[in-house]
């Protein structure tokens, strides 16, 4: 059963009624975030119940030491941690001296929190009686603004309703902050100095061992009925701590309120020794415009986000709710802005993982980010990855990989490996696949050629030298085979051809020979500075090709499909829909065991194949395939159903794609795989976004064209999407009857749709 308690709504996320048991997962849900920090949804007052603090800042991180119980030659020496960093929300309350705490309260009534995607802000409001009979009425609304986005500021506000009352309000930061996966409990943060500036506090810290500095701030102000109180506090500080304290009297009816601004400033952006000025300087900013004007702003820099990246549905509140989400979540995640920044796979939203990126940022969010930023912003997510090419030279060396071979990080934060599952670290190793599709992804759809000659190709260069050497010759088979991996489906390890390893490493090889000879021809310039620092040779570059040309790969003749590894047909092949219910999900079920010998497939594999590489198979081939695998996947990766969702809607099997789309789009709001708690999914929302415009909308680059072959779900009345393909704007309106497409800027620009070139102008919407 999962969970329902969300509130359908096209521009909110919505909590009504308020439930200890469920806090952690509303934590996760309603999480804010604006690219450079972010923080769950805690509460700003005391809370004593279940709760799982998190606040984080981009790009700081802690190498925690690696914790096995037996090392292998080869394991990183650390898992990078993302930190929880000095809280700054804290607002502690007391009404006639008894604490705010919603755990203690009773009778708690008309509770609203509500996570405004349209706008950008965190609210909550409810009524509540305390242990000491006041009762009481409160508004708190936060944001973390994307104008200035070293700032967070929040309007925190009690209303007496059955008797006159002193309201008392200690704001306060805290640097005494541990994060909840720590491996050896160890303290991340030391703090160097807590000081007051009369009403501004700061707490200036550094991360142990990476030694990040930064500098948490806030500064406060008072209200009654909406008038500024001259009210000032004199500073407590403690070691870790620096805290105010303001007491206001009201009458029944009357509001008490406090504005405190705050956030963070760190040493990525400023000298280490002037923090406290750098923080100073955000205060003088965010008082001169005030908590009004700084939340208008907060409004107007979503609208022009949500101008191009809105995809609307109508007769369909919850897939709408769904997909605003998933794109609002991405926006709070990353935005293009910092080259040293990626895309967590919890975002700002929990701790699990570590790491700033996977392989889904290359395999799922570049899609999303070239046609709903620009090409600049995908750029930087691919140079990103060049600027790590020795780290990953270095990672491949380690394992025993020579020449200058190349094996890019299953999780990292700065180019090292940390991940430190063996099966994961040493065997994941399709994720260097991932590196060269999302360079010729990224050519295809932009028309950016000269990524490859400036850097792509040095990536290409060093991950075919992996491949080749990462290959062995069998004597009985007469073919390179790929031995001891794990490919997609994390539930089989230590498998021999996982087929999309296998095709991906010849594919991989294949295309950077094609482009060495592009480079070649078109600019001399780069392939000599390229062949110069590589020492490539023909020699080299033929060994390369007799191991793409002698690939192996594991087929049935008797079922006609590729085999997802060598054994596969050795399991017992029992669907899905015949397991027992309360077997679900079977990585919180089973042990891993029987998950390893079981025939279960934890997300697309094969398929996954078939889908970044559609055009090398037929629609038949891609059917039998689907038809065969997708009966025996379980989809308890949040990577899964997007995937599934755009090859069934390849299939017309529009029921199907929709519920696969339902599952992607709503996987953390309705909590399938019952971890929220922990944080949200927010790489595979990417997936989802995919899920309506290349499934969907059918989507794609034919021979240097855009593409689309539309469909629409039985359940909506109607959908559109905008896509920026090489600085120009196109929207797409899908109807049961027919599609609209409509154009931006001054020139025209020639589509397919359903195979049929089509025209379109400026300006002039013209229907297909």
């Amino acid at each position: 059963m999962n969970q329902d308690y969300i509130k359908p709504d096209a521009w909110s996320v919505i909590e009504e009624e308020f439930d200890a048991g469920r806090q952690k997962s509303s934590e996760s849900l309603f999480s804010i975030g604006n690219g450079a920090m972010g923080q769950r949804a805690n509460f700003e007052e005391q809370y004593s119940g279940p709760s799982f603090q998190g606040s984080y800042i981009g790009g700081v991180y802690y190498p925690d030491k690696t914790k096995v119980g037996w090392w292998k030659n080869g394991y990183p020496e650390y898992f990078a941690k993302v930190l929880n960093a000095p809280n700054w929300i804290g607002i502690n309350v007391f009404v006639n001296e008894e604490a705010l705490d919603l755990y203690t309260c009773t009778n708690v009534k008309n509770f609203r929190r509500e996570l405004n995607m349209k706008e950008g802000y965190l609210s909550r409001t409810f009524e509540a009686t305390l242990p000491n009979g006041m009762e009481i009425e409160v508004k708190a609304l936060r944001f973390l603004s994307i104008v200035d986005n070293e700032l967070g500021a929040i309007h925190f506000e009690v209303t007496p309703l059955n008797g006159d009352a002193e309201v008392r309000f200690d704001p306060y930061l805290d640097g005494s902050i541990t994060n909840t996966d720590a491996n050896w409990e160890e303290r991340f943060w030391e703090t160097l100095d807590v000081k007051a500036d009369d009403q501004r506090g700061y707490i200036v810290s550094k991360t142990l061992k990476t030694e990040f500095h930064v500098g948490t701030f806030m500064e406060s102000q008072v209200f009654i009925n909406g008038e500024k109180s001259a009210q000032t506090s004199e500073a407590k500080i403690d070691e870790d701590r620096i805290s105010y304290s303001y007491s206001l009297k009201v009458s029944k009816g009357e509001a008490a309120a406090i504005k405190k601004y705050a956030g963070y400033v760190s040493d990525m952006n400023h000298d280490k020794t002037k923090l406290v000025e750098a923080a100073s300087k955000v205060l003088d900013t965010a008082l001169e415009k005030g908590f009004d004007a700084l939340r208008q702003e907060q409004k107007e820099a979503w609208a022009s986000i949500w101008e191009m990246a809105d995809i609307t549905i109508s007769g369909d509140v919850k897939a709408q709710q769904g997909i605003r989400f998933n794109i609002f979540q991405l926006n709070q995640t990353y935005l293009g802005e910092d080259d040293r920044l990626n895309i967590g796979p919890k975002g700002f939203t929990g701790e699990k993982y570590g790491g700033s990126t996977y392989w889904d940022t290359e395999a799922y969010c570049i899609p999303f980010y070239m046609a709903t930023k620009d090409q600049k912003v995908a750029r930087k997510l691919l140079t990103y990855r060049y600027n790590q090419l020795d780290k990953a030279k270095e990672n491949a060396e380690k394992l025993g990989f020579s020449n200058g071979a190349a094996l890019y990080p299953m999780v990292t934060m700065n180019g090292e490996e940390s991940h430190n599952e063996w099966e994961i670290t040493f065997e994941e190793i399709h994720r260097n696949g991932a590196m060269v599709f999302a360079i010729y992804n990224y050519v295809r759809f932009t028309g950016d050629f000269s990524y490859i000659p400036e850097k792509g190709l040095e990536v290409m260069i060093a991950i075919a030298r992996f491949w080749h050497q990462r290959a062995n010759f069998s004597k009985n088979a007469n073919k390179y085979m790929i031995l001891g991996v794990t490919g997609p489906n994390e539930y089989e390890n230590n498998i021999n051809n996982n087929w999309y390893t296998n095709y991906i490493a010849k594919w991989c090889i294949e295309y950077c020979l094609e482009m060495i000879a592009k480079v070649k021809d078109g600019h001399a310039e780069n392939y000599n500075r390229v062949m110069g620092l590589t020492s490539l040779n023909e020699g080299e570059l033929a060994k390369w090709k007799e191991v793409a040309e002698n690939m192996y790969f594991p087929y049935s003749e008797e079922d006609g499909v590729y085999l997802q590894q060598d054994g596969f047909l050795d399991k017992e092949l029992i669907p899905v829909q015949e397991l027992d219910k309360k077997h679900r999900p079977i990585n919180q079920k089973w042990s891993w065991d029987r998950i390893l010998r079981s025939c279960y497939i934890k997300q697309a594999d094969v398929l996954q194949g078939f889908y970044f590489f559609e055009d090398h198979f037929s629609k038949q081939e891609l059917e039998k395939h689907f038809d065969f695998y997708e009966p025996l996947t379980v989809h308890e990766s949040s990577l899964s159903p997007c995937v599934h969702s755009i090859q069934a809607a390849v299939l017309g099997r529009m029921e199907q794609a929709y519920e696969f789309y339902v599952r992607t789009s709503r996987l953390d709001l309705d909590d399938y795989n019952k971890e929220v708690e922990e944080g949200c999914h927010i790489t595979s929302m990417a997936g989802t976004w995919m899920s309506i415009v290349e499934g969907f909308g059918g989507m794609r680059v034919v021979n240097d064209q855009l593409s689309f072959n539309p469909q629409i779900p039985e359940q909506w009345k109607a959908y559109s999407f905008k896509v920026n393909f090489r600085d120009r704007i196109l929207k797409i309106d899908v109807t049961k009857d027919s599609t609209e497409f409509s154009l931006e800027g001054e020139e025209s620009l020639e589509i397919l749709v359903n195979g049929k070139p089509l025209m379109v102008s400026p300006n002039s919407p013209v229907k297909a």
